[in-house]
């Protein structure tokens, strides 16, 4: 019955397809989790008030992290060819989306976790400190700790724009599901192909909200 209704629809193909989205958006959160979660602490770390109070490098760190968030990721794609190239030696497949969805994705996470952390109760902090805390115990034992359901919800709504981006990424030779919606799909005025891209792409991102909000759930201790 499914063929009937998406006779176009190579079944092999969108298998394959999938698998590349999913590798694409799996790779990407990784590295933008760990990479925002670095930006995002020398962002609260080096701004007033704070540990490693220092207005120079904060300034150049959140001039980087807008800059870089602001520019929309087809134009960024196109920005980043020769760094691509210069890393990968080409930019078609999808090993080389990567570094234009991480370079894209993490200083947007950066922003989230910064406020995950401005949103802890100070005197957490404090209470740490005056206990003889180090830097590195103040960051693993109560920064973290305490802003992690922030940082799981800050990563999910990363996670759905990052399917959303390997889609575009897809339309300029990347692979995915993007890829095949628009070489089999559009191109070819095959409808059915277009819709059954979609759907999975919708699936996906149900999964990952649904896996985001159990997680936050779960370390919720509100």
């Amino acid at each position: 019955m499914i063929n009937s209704w998406f006779p176009n629809v190579n079944w092999e193909k969108m298998w394959e397809a999938t698998t590349e989205t999913l590798y694409m958006t799996s790779i990407s959160v990784i590295a933008t989790f760990i990479l925002g979660i670095i930006l995002g602490l020398l962002l609260f770390l080096t701004s007033k008030g704070n540990i490693w109070e220092n207005n120079v490098i904060n300034k150049v760190i959140s001039a980087f992290v807008n800059i870089f968030r602001s520019i929309p990721f087809l134009i960024l794609i196109v920005l980043l060819i020769p760094f691509t190239m210069f890393l990968l030696g080409t930019m078609i497949g999808e090993d080389a989306a990567l570094p234009a969805l991480i370079i894209g994705a993490a200083p947007f996470y950066a922003r989230m976790v910064e406020i995950g952390l401005r949103e802890i109760d100070k005197g957490v902090i404090e209470a740490a400190k005056s206990m003889g805390a180090k830097t590195s115990t103040i960051i693993f034992k109560v920064l973290l700790p305490e802003s992690m359901p922030a940082l799981i919800s800050g990563i999910t709504v990363t996670a759905i724009a990052l399917v959303g981006y390997t889609a575009m990424a897809g339309v300029i030779g990347a692979g995915g599901l993007g890829n095949l919606a628009y070489l089999e799909g559009f191109q070819r005025t095959r409808n059915d192909v277009t819709l059954m891209a979609t759907i999975i792409i919708l699936i996906i991102v149900f999964i990952i909200q649904f896996i985001g909000d159990f997680i936050t759930n779960k370390l919720d201790k509100r």
